[in-house]
């Protein structure tokens, strides 16, 4: 061996011990080709690589007459073969060379066949352990966030920056609303153009795919957890370049680790919707448990649910043969003829099965209504339907299958407080009202009108009196005495406003209260009442109506008004019957 080569390789030596941690490929042929200067002391020489992915070498004519090992002439210029792992991975050529000079050529390019193969195994293993570095980074990092976006956003940008080369895109099996502006495909099992996506997505294996006309190659590795696949990376390798087996290993553990990092962002964020659904649930029982009145009950549950599930409509509802009851603290589009459509399509579900309704898009079954999601939920209480609650929005598909499930659990924690509401209704319906004629009782008037004296400033209150009565009861019974009862009381009910008060004062004596009602209108009204009675009871009977009135000008005398009120019955009567008396003093 010559001087020279052991000059080059020592010189080789001395750059391996220098370039080792820091030089770069690049790097490392800039000095071969100063070594080679040098040592040989010629002016030009230069380096040519043959990669998987350039091709520099300009003299393909000669590749195939090259041997291993063995320089090769070219008039004036030498070209000297490098090798790497027995592959030809470049070409050095010396343009100038002094065939004089005692030099082994053939020694020459396998000294820098070693170094190169020496150096390009080093740096494969320096470039391997940077990677599994920054794997280990990346999945401290894709596990300490609690974002399913975040996870995916880290995972691209990583992948851009080292693989500038390469494209990206996610295929996600879920929607997604990209506000970070993705390369996000749909994964859909219709798209043909994708198929090898789904195949990776179905069986949690990386695919790959060259595409016949373009040559580019399609690498599908799966966003895969532990409990499922969560979506597909795809990169696309153009022009014919190759994707090597350390290249499809590292993308392939990053997707796994991004599959998990997804896969524990949906699981925190599953326990955090529970939580906030329990929340919901132990607050909205806590508050109903308060023994609230059914006005109260309904319009604090209807908030409830129009907030947790961004609803645009909500009502509860009971219906008995033809009869449909809206409670109260339902939405205003309950009051409306168009509800009643809903409600008796969800009703004949509702009787075959008392498990409740979720429809996406119930337009498809009743077309042309306003709300298409539709979640109706029974309000059972001891095997007994209390009522129903009804959930709407516009859109379809608006609900999910967990929001139907949390108004489920909703409803049926709140059902025991809504029964409990209406049966304090009920009984405060059975303290106030008379059982014969579904009038108030007399107490309850002496308190509206007590309370009306504290408040408004005027009402009318007319006492009346069956004309008669105990004749109707010894000639046709008592039986129909109780029926012209309903009839009269019916009659006062028809004949004066909601908010008005009749009721019965005892016997077949009724009286009505009317707020805020002048004595001129209050005595017309009276006047209307007495001509409906004589027209339509069967046997026909006739009613006698003492009339008072007050003003707050004047003394608001509780006392005074009703007698007032029974000195004009007493004139009435004694006048023939079957007429109104006003009394004002």
């Amino acid at each position: 061996m010559n001087n020279q080569v052991q000059a080059i390789k020592g010189a080789f030596f001395d750059l391996i011990n220098k370039c080792n941690d820091y030089c770069s490929v690049i790097d490392l042929n800039n000095e071969l080709v100063k070594v080679l200067k040098r040592e040989l002391a010629i002016g030009h020489v230069a380096f040519y690589s043959l990669s998987p992915h350039t091709n520099s070498f300009p003299f393909q004519m000669f590749l195939h007459n090259f041997k291993p090992g063995q320089a090769m002439w070219n008039q004036k210029d030498i070209l000297l073969p490098i090798y790497c792992d027995e592959d030809m991975c470049g070409v050095i050529e010396l343009r100038g060379f002094d065939s004089t000079m005692s030099v082994d050529l053939d020694e020459v390019a396998k000294a820098c066949s070693e170094f190169y193969t020496y150096y390009i195994h080093s740096f494969q293993l320096r470039e391997k352990e940077q990677k599994y570095e920054k794997l280990y980074y990346l999945t401290e990092k894709f596990h300490s966030l609690m974002n399913k976006d975040d996870v995916l956003v880290a995972l691209i940008e990583t992948l851009q920056k080292m693989y500038q080369e390469y494209t990206f895109y996610l295929f996600l099996s879920h929607d997604n609303e990209n506000k970070h502006h993705l390369p996000i495909k749909n994964l859909s099992f219709d798209d043909q153009d994708d198929e090898m996506a789904m195949e990776a997505f179905v069986t949690g294996k990386a695919q790959s795919i060259i595409h016949e006309q373009t040559k580019d190659m399609f690498f599908y590795s799966p966003l895969k957890g532990k409990q499922g696949v969560y979506g597909v990376l795809q990169v696309v390798i153009h022009f014919a370049l190759n994707l090597d087996e350390q290249d499809r290993h590292f993308i392939t553990l990053l997707t796994n680790a991004a599959g998990t990092a997804m896969e524990n962002a949906q699981l925190y964020d599953q326990s955090k919707r529970l939580i906030k659904d329990l929340q919901l649930i132990n607050e909205t029982s806590h508050r109903l448990n308060k023994n609230l009145r059914l006005t109260d009950t309904m319009s604090y549950m209807s908030m409830r649910i129009l907030e947790s599930f961004q609803a645009d409509e909500v009502g509860f509802f009971t219906k008995n043969s033809n009869d449909i009851h809206i409670f109260p603290g339902s939405t205003s589009y309950f009051e409306s003829e168009e509800v009643k459509i809903y409600i008796n399509y969800i009703q004949e579900k509702l009787e075959k099965d008392l498990e409740g309704l979720f429809l996406g898009d119930i337009t498809s079954h009743l077309p042309g209504l306003p709300y298409s999601s539709v979640m109706a939920v029974p309000m059972v209480q001891s095997d007994v339907l209390k009522g129903c609650a009804l959930v709407l929005h516009k859109n379809p598909y608006h609900f999910s299958f967990d929001m139907y499930k949390l108004l489920q659990s909703l409803i049926h924690h709140s059902t025991l407080a809504l029964s409990n509401s209406l049966l304090r209704e009920e009984l405060e319906t059975l303290v106030k009202t008379d059982q014969l004629t579904q009038l108030y009782s007399r107490n309850y008037m002496n308190s509206c009108i007590e309370n009306s004296m504290n408040i408004d400033r005027q009402g009318t209150f007319v006492l009346i009196d069956i004309d008669n009565f105990k004749a109707i009861n010894d000639n046709y019974g008592h039986q129909i005495g109780d029926e012209v009862l309903i009839q009269v009381a019916n009659i006062l009910k028809n004949n004066i406003r909601d908010h008005d008060i009749g009721a019965r004062w005892g016997g077949e004596e009724l009286a009505i209260y009317l707020p805020h009602v002048e004595l001129d209108a209050g005595t017309a009204i009276a006047e209307r009442i007495v001509k409906r009675v004589k027209e339509n009871t069967l046997p026909t009977v006739t009613i006698s109506c003492g009339v008072s009135h007050w003003k707050a000008e004047h003394e608001r005398n509780y006392d005074e008004l009703f007698r007032r009120a029974d000195k004009a019955l007493y004139a009435a009567k004694n006048l023939g019957k079957n007429q109104v008396i006003v009394q004002v003093s």
